[in-house]
């Protein structure tokens, strides 16, 4: 089985990211954390935030 690793970003500006049209999340300039692939893909692309080189390991099942 491959892992997958949690994006981890760090915004450089106020974003809004939309998963859905009924939610928003908003991430803070200077904040830091993991962010799901959707969002990392669409706030990178915007040039709001950059990944960090800390990505976490995506939490296994226990089991």
């Amino acid at each position: 089985m491959t892992e997958r690793t949690i994006p981890r970003l760090k915004f450089k500006r106020d974003f809004d990211f939309k998963p859905s049209s009924q939610s928003t999340i908003g991430y803070k300039a200077g904040w830091e954390g993991p962010v799901t692939q959707a969002c990392a893909e669409v706030a990178v692309k915007a040039g709001a935030a950059d990944l960090t080189n800390g990505a976490a390991e995506k939490p296994k099942a226990n089991g």
